[in-house]
């Protein structure tokens, strides 16, 4: 969903692989044949909650962990579960769904010919996907460069390449696979490119035999399958707008026109933007969708943030939510205890409601590497249960709707714990 890609933290090494159940033969055709499925939320969320200071969330939290535990909206599954799954792929989308993620994320973006596929960013195809391995690599925009070394091998001009879903037609993309989303700066060749996956995360789920990458049409009848609701972003084109024609409001509208064609309820849709013109859009031109539709707000410090008075407008023209990182949501008060930012509270004097991003994406929190989506708490922070601290303030003193995560079972965890839908 972000822009920002920080290390995970390393303890996710705990967070074990789910099994994923397939689906019965013939039930991909039916909507919500994995409605009632049985949520398992992994090992990660006991591994936080044992890991959190002693006190009453912790206790609380404790009591819940036999379960039973139910799917909820309140955790969105960001990317799937890319964690451990490659991001944007069907067994990631699988992976969340398992954990209870009751909405999936797709990050729409499109190809040479036009057509909405599944992919965070145009041109991530060289890190995110096994396209210089193949005969695809030739259409790239920016072929497979070596790294430069000095004599005692230090990089002088690390490896680079560019590949964009826009450099080839969607049966080309259907052809690749996913990988985790790494590269390696040292690399002499496409094949040692390729690599560089961080050592918390894993490739087992990177094979030739998954991976599956997905258009934006597909999704939506995968989601539909898994029962869950959906939230597209629509993505800044990495090209020149308008391209072969296909403007910016035709893609904002095609993205909302696969949606009414699959037959999806405006009510289970909320469609994301950076771009605030692409939101004023839906608003305008699609009331139905543009009712839930987010505005995302891609500040990278407290300095960047709307005042009340920006916020305020936003209401005025029609934005019921927003969607900052974290960080943007939270402060700490004299005793170093988390509390609402002021931004929080401007928000809701606005009469905005509020959707954040990312939990589980962050370094070790015990080592002072919360990094970016932790910046303003930092300083309350010293063990990895930490992170249920901060969901906690999240949920019940800011009063979010929902939460992204690389790992959704945590936020299922929490939210059937609290009793959250």
């Amino acid at each position: 969903m972000e822009r920002k890609i920080l290390s995970i933290a390393a303890a996710a090494v705990l967070a074990l692989p789910l099994a994923v159940c397939a689906a019965p033969k013939g039930a991909e055709s039916g909507p919500n044949y994995n409605k009632g499925m049985n949520v398992q939320v992994g090992p990660r969320p006991y591994f936080l909650v044992d890991d959190m200071d002693a006190g009453p969330l912790k206790t609380k939290l404790e009591s819940c962990a036999n379960g039973p535990f139910k799917k909820t909206d309140f955790s969105i599954g960001h990317r799937g579960a890319p964690l451990q799954f490659p991001e944007h792929t069907k067994e990631s989308y699988e992976a969340g769904a398992r954990m209870g993620a009751g909405i999936l994320e797709c990050d729409v973006t499109f190809t040479k010919d036009k057509e909405l596929v599944c992919r965070h960013s145009q041109c991530d195809l060289h890190t995110t996907t096994n396209i210089l391995a193949t005969p695809l690599a030739a259409k790239c925009s920016q072929p497979f460069q070596p790294a430069v070394l000095d004599a005692n091998g230090n990089v002088i001009t690390p490896a680079s390449a560019q590949c964009c879903t826009s450099d080839i037609t969607v049966a080309e993309f259907k052809t690749l696979r996913g990988k985790m989303d790494a590269s390696n700066p040292r690399a002499q060749t496409a094949a040692e490119y390729l690599g560089g996956t961080a050592n918390f995360r894993t490739d087992l789920y990177s094979g030739p035999s998954s991976g599956t990458l997905l258009t934006h049409e597909e999704s939506i009848e995968l989601f539909k399958s898994l029962g869950a609701k959906m939230t597209p972003e629509l993505k800044s084109a990495s090209v020149p707008m308008p391209f072969a024609g296909f403007s910016q409001q035709d893609y904002a509208q095609k993205m909302i026109d696969e949606y009414k064609a699959a037959g999806v309820p405006a009510s289970k849709v909320w469609a994301q933007s950076f771009d605030y013109n692409d939101v004023i859009y839906w608003i305008n031109n699609e009331p139905a969708f543009g009712k839930q539709a987010v505005f995302l707000d891609d500040a990278d410090s407290v300095a960047d943030l709307p005042n009340f008075t920006e916020l305020q407008g936003y209401a005025n023209d029609g934005v019921n939510i927003v969607a900052p990182p974290m960080w943007a949501l939270l402060a700490l008060d004299g005793n170093n205890k988390i509390i609402p930012s002021e931004y929080a509270m401007n928000a809701e004097a606005a009469g905005l409601d509020i959707i954040t991003w990312t939990l589980e994406r962050s370094g070790i929190l015990a080592d002072g590497d919360g990094g970016w989506y932790h910046q303003t708490t930092q300083a309350a922070l010293n063990n990895e249960g930490d992170t249920m601290e901060t969901l906690d303030v999240l949920a019940k003193d800011v009063g979010v709707l929902g939460i992204f995560s690389d790992w959704p079972g945590t936020v299922t965890y929490y939210a059937n714990c609290m009793g959250l839908r």
